[in-house]
């Protein structure tokens, strides 16, 4: 009776090693082993086989049939293990296997592209997966080991309780975005009262604190609702049309299109900080790409008028 699960790798190799030498002594020789070692495991071998794997010839050994379709077998099993070995040894060096990101929205705008595009280009063997969400639901799948590296903020809601180890990589000031028309445009900085007639283009649902709401009302007026438009970069839009003016992240001044000037704020602006958020195990891919994130510089912050 066949009994597969004796069939160990070490086993195995000592197959192969007969297979291709046609002889005990040679393989012995081979794997380090003693004569009477190998004629211990051939004979264990054969055992878990069912029956003979090698013919006695005058000089040497050769595979039965039997020996013929496991040793056919054994190759691919030695290979997978050779190749699982490879792989694994990769990942560990941080030059192979997968990186798995998550990033928000605005993340992907410049930050995150910029610090991919020279990981793959250092690292071309490392597969690149990405997830796009919001912090809370990013740190649900990293703590579920679904992501190996995820780039955060605390806007709105602060960061999670459970956040895991964290690498800060930088402040993420607000800047206004105004109509290219408008009348402080051409202005080097402003100052947010003088913003405090405007229609504003929010984003948040009514009621709920935002970095619009906490500046405004440090500047002394509370700002004037308009449109509400989800995502950062959508606002653009409705600004170049000429329908308000907004607060959008200096993270996302690629994103602005014709028609839309970004402008500083006077004094201190409204920030958030974004992380860099990294699982217990941390690979050395995720490492790197981690350095070179927060060694990235976006795009310029003032867009020409």
């Amino acid at each position: 009776m066949t009994n597969t699960h004796d069939f160990d790798t070490g086993a195995l190799r000592l197959l192969d090693e007969v297979a291709m030498s046609g002889s005990f002594t040679a393989a012995a020789e081979l794997l380090g082993y003693t004569q009477s070692a190998v004629s211990r495991r051939v004979a264990a071998l054969e055992r878990a086989a069912g029956g003979p794997l090698f013919e006695r010839l005058a000089r040497g050994v050769r595979l039965t049939p039997a020996g013929l379709a496991l040793h056919r077998h054994a190759v691919a099993v030695l290979d997978r293990l050779d190749r699982a070995g490879e792989e694994l040894a990769a990942i560990h060096r941080g030059s192979g296997g997968t990186l798995r990101v998550g990033a928000f929205a605005t993340a992907n705008v410049d930050l995150v592209p910029g610090a991919l595009s020279r990981f793959a280009a250092a690292r071309p063997e490392v597969e690149l997966r990405l997830v796009e969400g919001l912090t809370g639901r990013l740190m649900e799948r990293l703590g579920a080991g679904a992501l190996d590296v995820a780039v955060i903020s605390d806007y709105p809601a602060g960061l999670p309780a459970e956040a895991g180890h964290l690498v800060r990589l930088r402040e993420d000031r607000l800047l206004v975005a105004l109509p290219a028309a408008h009348r402080l445009a051409g202005e080097e900085r402003v100052r947010l009262r003088d913003l405090a007639g405007e229609t504003w283009i929010e984003a948040a649902p009514r009621g709920q604190p935002t970095l619009l709401a906490a500046a405004c009302a440090a500047a002394g007026f509370t700002p004037r609702g308009g449109l509400r438009v989800a995502e950062w970069t959508g606002k653009f839009g409705f600004v170049a049309a000429g329908l308000g003016v907004t607060l959008v992240p200096e993270l996302a001044a690629r994103a602005v299109p014709a028609g839309v000037v970004l402008r500083p704020l006077h004094g201190t602006a409204p920030a958030r900080t974004v992380y860099a958020a990294l699982p217990q195990v941390r690979l050395p891919a995720a490492l790197e790409l981690v350095r070179l994130l927060g060694e990235w510089q976006t795009c310029t912050t003032v867009s020409p008028t």
